[in-house]
């Protein structure tokens, strides 16, 4: 989906034009792929804008950046300020925001050292990532495939931090899904067992409990993943963090992703093998009507999710 400008950018405590934030073909990040990320909504509300889980996501930036040892000049207020800043200033919402943290401009060589940290935040407008398969609606299921590429192994890269280098992974996970006609891949893990796919988490339903893979699968620890388990547990749902076969895809009732850019996005079929009757299930719909209810300000914020922005109420519609 093609990235549509706005007006303004953030970069190290000050706001840019959108054309001139840019980096030195020298950079580190360029050669190394030296920079952690972040994906974050801002959603329409019936009277404004609203960003979904903002600290959250400005903390795992900051978590992904102590891993890799990549110094940030920025309290988490400050990154989460910066953010309603840049929002504000290009009153585009919804959007997409996309705070970066990379190393910069300074000496060659793997080791870092003597590369600045730069930071930058953008936003800008994004519909839904996800393609539904066969024309279905928008709420309609995806088919995807078993992907041939695994998840990165423990002690290799830091799975828990959102880096930019990880998504090389990803990159193989989704083109090989792309080239062979489907809208998403599963990864497994380096032990055959099912992880997540390319960028979104993954979750299964068999005989009403929800289950999804653990942390020890080389899964990102999903901002939407933590949301959906919180509402399960709120709905009464049995939720189950366990190690699964990839063959429970095939038995299941239902399957679906979760992720800021896939939100909640129901799974079809997986290796064109049907999930039940090919349509969303129960669990899937109730928990995806309370999530979008809540985020786009239809339902009561009973968790304290959203952060209000300052943007003007005729530029903010639902998403």
């Amino acid at each position: 989906m093609p990235i549509q400008p706005t007006a303004k950018i953030w970069h190290n405590g000050k706001l840019i034009d959108w054309d001139k934030a840019q980096i030195h073909v020298m950079s580190h990040v360029v050669h190394y792929g030296s920079s952690v990320f972040e994906g974050i909504r801002c959603y329409g509300q019936p009277d404004g804008a609203a960003i979904f889980r903002l600290p959250e996501h400005m903390q795992r930036l900051l978590d992904s950046a102590k891993i890799y040892r990549m110094p940030i000049p920025y309290s988490l207020e400050q990154l989460s300020s910066a953010v309603v800043e840049t929002v504000e200033a290009n009153g585009v919402a919804p959007c997409y925001v996309r705070p970066i943290a990379m190393r910069g401009y300074g000496e060659i060589g793997v080791s870092p050292k003597g590369s600045p940290t730069e930071v930058y935040i953008a936003n800008f407008a994004w519909g839904k990532y996800m393609a539904a398969s066969h024309g279905g609606g928008e709420d309609a299921g995806s088919d995807v495939c078993v992907s041939s590429w695994n998840r990165l192994a423990p002690n290799t890269m830091p799975s828990l931090a959102k880096a930019g280098a990880n998504y090389m992974n990803s990159q193989l996970i989704r083109m090989e899904a792309d080239m062979h006609g489907y809208a998403e891949g599963i990864a497994l893990d380096v032990n055959g067992y099912l992880s997540e796919g390319s960028g979104e988490n993954l979750f299964i339903v068999r005989n009403g409990v929800l289950y999804t893979t653990p942390l020890a699968t080389s899964v990102l620890a999903g901002i939407t993943r933590d949301s959906i388990l919180t509402l399960a547990r709120h709905f009464g749902i049995p939720v189950v963090e366990q190690v699964m076969p990839r063959e429970m895809l095939y038995l299941a009732d239902e399957v679906f992703f979760t992720g800021t850019a896939a939100e909640v996005s129901p799974i079809r079929s997986v290796d064109k093998i049907l999930v039940a009757d090919g349509r969303p299930g129960p669990i899937t719909r109730q928990l995806a009507d309370e999530f979008f209810g809540i985020a786009n300000g239809l339902r009561a914020d009973r968790f304290g999710w959203l952060t209000p922005v300052n943007v003007a109420v005729e530029q903010a519609v639902s998403a």
